[in-house]
C-alpha cells in the first residue's frame, strides 16, 4: 500500500485553488467460518488502533480515530474515491448557482440507515443545524461551518436561531445549501466528517445515550461498528449490508485492538494476529529492509500549544519565543522519530499546496520561520525573566500517554529545561480523550497537539489560530493576524493570489507572536502484511479510507 503521486494531489489542489476557507507477517484470512474444503469464507482483516475511539458523534467528533470510523460506518453527499477526488455519496450530483452561492445536490433514493430508514435531506439539514447550534457545544460545526454556510456565524454565537442557518431539503432528495460566500471547493468539504447527516428520530430517541455504543448509532455507510462503547479498547467494523453501495465493500469485518506499546504490537504483526503496525523509531532500522516496510509521507504538523491562560511566564511573548527554539529538532526528527518525519519550522506542511501562480510549494516560499537557536533562546529566555521579575519558571507540559509520545516529550522536556536556565518542565501524560477535553476547556499550560488538513488549503491551518476559534485554546489574538485570514474566506475569496500573499503574511506574523512552536511533519513508518490490499490514505480529511478494502493471496 503506497501514498498516493503527491504529484497529483497537487494538481487537484491547484484545481480547486479559487478558495474561501482547519492532531505480521502473512495474517491468514480469519476462519471464523469454513467452506466444505476447510478454507475461510469470511474476509477479514485485524488492525492496531493507538487509542480509543474519542467519539463518534459527528458533531463532536475533533481527531484522527474518530473520523476513520465515522468515515467507514457513514457517507456525507460525497465520499473521496481512491483517488482522492469526491465522488458520488448519498448526493448523485449538484448544480451551482452563476454567483457561487447557491449549490442544490439531489440525493439518491436508494440509500437506508441500517435501521432501514431513508437517507434524506432533512438529515442533513438536522445534522448541520445540530452542529452550529451552541447547545451541542460543536468545537468543528463552528470550526466548519461559520464563514461558509449562511448564518452559521451568526447561530453558533447564539445571535439567530438554528433554522436560519443555509441549508433546507426541497422535498425528501434535494438539498439546498446557501453560502455566505463563492466556495469552489465545498464539494470538497461535504466529504467530511462534520458534514454527516443524522437520522433525527434516532439521535432524538436516544438522548444522552446517543453515539455512546454500537447499540446508539445508526451507519448509513459502508460498513457498521460493533462491539464498542465509549470506553472500549476493541470494536469490529463489520459490512453494512443497508449500504446502498454495499456490492463494492469486499471485506465482511475489520477488527481494531488498541495497543500502546510497541513491542506488543510487534508481537502481534510476528504472530500473524494483525496485520499492521506502526514501526517506533528503535524498531525501524531493525525492520527498513522488510519486504512489508512501508514509508508513508504525511501532513500532520506536530507544534508545542502555550496557554497564556493558564501561565504567567506564558503569556510573556519572550518566554514563548525562547521555547520555540530551545529544543533540537533536527535530533528530534533523526534521533527520536527515526520514521521519515521532518522538521517543522512553520505551520503549513510541506509538499501540501503549491503557490497559485509559480506553482512552487508554499512550504518553501514561506521559508524557516522558527528553527533550533540556542543563542537566540537564551536572549529571550533571559529578557522574558527579567519582565516577569523573576528566575525560574516551573511548567506542566501535557501530552497523549503512547509510548512514542512519551519518549518524545520526555526528550522535548529535558532540552527546554537543560538549555533554558531555571526551567523546570513536568511531564503529564494521559489518554487521547481526556487530553482533547483538557485542551477544549483550555487546562493545561504546554501541550503537544498536533494538526491534520480538513481541505486542501493553508486555510485549513491558519483559520486554527484567529481570536476565540473554537481549536485556538491558547488565548491568543492578534487583529491584524484576524483580518488577514479572514479576508481570505470573504473579500479575497476570488483572488487566489492575494489570498496566497495573506496567508504568507499571516504565518510570518503567527510566529513572531509564538502562540505555537513547530516540532515536526509526521510520516509513518508501517508494517504492512501484504494481505492488505486497498485501504488508501487521504491526504485530508479521515486518514484511512476502508470502502474498498479486499484481501490478496
Amino acid at each position: 500500500m503506497k501514498r498516493k503521486n503527491w504529484l497529483l494531489l497537487l494538481t487537484f489542489a491547484f484545481v480547486l485553488s479559487v478558495l474561501a476557507a482547519c492532531s505480521g507477517d502473512n495474517t491468514d484470512v480469519s476462519t471464523d467460518s469454513k467452506d466444505k474444503d476447510g478454507k475461510s469464507d469470511e474476509k477479514v482483516l485485524n488492525f492496531i488502533n493507538p487509542e480509543a475511539i474519542p467519539s463518534m458523534d459527528p458533531a463532536l467528533a475533533t481527531d484522527e480515530s474518530s473520523f476513520v470510523y465515522l468515515g467507514a460506518t457513514m457517507e456525507g453527499l460525497y465520499r473521496l474515491d481512491k483517488d482522492t477526488q469526491p465522488s458520488p455519496g448519498i448526493a448523485t450530483d449538484h448544480k451551482v448557482s452563476d454567483d457561487g452561492l447557491t449549490w442544490t445536490f439531489t440525493l439518491r433514493e436508494d440509500a437506508k440507515w441500517s435501521n432501514g430508514d431513508p437517507v434524506t435531506a432533512n438529515d442533513f439539514v438536522y445534522a448541520w443545524q445540530r452542529a452550529v447550534n451552541p447547545d451541542t457545544k460543536s468545537e468543528y460545526g463552528p470550526y466548519m461551518m461559520n464563514g461558509v454556510i449562511k448564518n452559521a456565524a451568526a447561530i453558533s454565537s447564539g445571535e439567530l436561531a438554528v433554522d436560519q442557518l443555509g441549508v433546507k431539503a426541497d422535498g425528501d432528495y434535494t438539498l439546498v445549501v446557501e453560502l455566505e460566500n463563492p466556495t469552489p471547493y465545498f464539494e470538497t468539504l461535504t466529504t467530511f466528517g462534520t458534514f454527516l447527516p443524522l437520522n433525527q428520530k434516532f439521535v432524538e430517541e436516544k438522548g444522552d445515550k446517543f453515539a455512546t455504543s454500537s447499540e446508539n448509532l445508526l451507519a448509513n455507510g459502508p460498513y457498521s461498528i460493533t462491539e464498542w462503547d465509549s470506553t472500549g479498547t476493541s470494536w469490529v467494523l463489520a459490512k453494512n449490508d443497508s449500504y446502498w453501495d454495499a456490492s463494492t465493500v469486499k471485506m465482511d469485518k475489520l477488527t481494531f485492538e488498541v495497543v500502546k506499546d510497541p513491542q506488543t504490537a510487534l508481537g502481534l504483526y510476528e504472530k500473524g494476529t494483525v496485520d499492521r503496525m506502526d514501526l517506533t523509531s528503535d524498531l525501524v532500522d531493525q525492520y527498513s529492509t522488510d519486504e512489508n516496510y512501508n514509508v508513508s509521507a504525511d501532513t500532520f504538523v506536530y507544534f508545542l500549544k502555550f496557554n497564556q491562560t493558564k501561565s504567567e511566564a506564558l503569556a510573556n511573548k519572550n518566554i514563548r519565543l525562547a521555547l520555540s527554539r530551545a529544543f533540537d529538532k533536527d535530533a528530534l526528527v533523526n534521533e527520536i522519530l527515526n520514521n521519515g518525519s521532518i522538521v517543522a519550522n512553520g505551520l503549513v506542511p510541506a509538499d501540501f499546496t503549491p503557490m497559485p501562480e509559480t506553482g512552487e510549494d508554499f512550504r518553501k516560499v514561506s521559508g524557516d520561520l522558527v528553527t533550533y537557536d540556542l543563542k537566540a533562546a537564551k536572549d529571550y529566555w533571559a529578557k522574558g525573566l527579567k519582565e516577569l521579575g523573576t528566575d525560574n519558571v516551573s511548567l506542566e507540559f501535557l501530552a497523549d500517554d503512547d509510548a512514542t509520545t512519551k519518549t518524545l516529550v520526555e526528550y522535548v522536556a529535558n532540552q527546554l529545561s537543560t538549555n533554558l536556565e531555571g526551567l523546570n518542565v513536568k511531564i503529564k501524560q494521559v489518554p487521547k480523550e481526556q487530553r482533547l477535553d483538557l485542551d477544549s476547556s483550555m487546562d493545561y499550560e504546554l501541550q503537544l497537539s498536533r494538526w491534520g488538513p480538513d481541505f486542501l488549503d493553508p486555510f485549513t491551518y491558519m483559520n486554527l489560530w484567529i481570536t476565540d476559534g473554537g481549536n485556538n485554546k491558547t488565548g491568543y489574538s492578534n487583529k491584524e493576524y484576524d483580518q488577514l485570514v479572514g479576508d481570505t474566506a470573504t473579500k479575497l475569496a476570488t483572488d487566489n493570489v492575494a489570498r496566497y500573499d495573506n496567508f504568507l503574511k499571516a504565518e510570518k506574523l503567527l510566529f513572531e507572536d509564538a502562540p505555537i512552536a513547530p516540532v515536526y511533519q509526521a510520516s509513518r513508518a508501517q508494517l504492512i502484511s501484504p494481505k492488505v490490499k486497498n485501504v488508501f490514505v487521504n491526504p485530508f480529511g479521515a486518514t484511512y479510507e476502508y470502502k474498498w478494502a479486499d484481501v490478496g493471496e
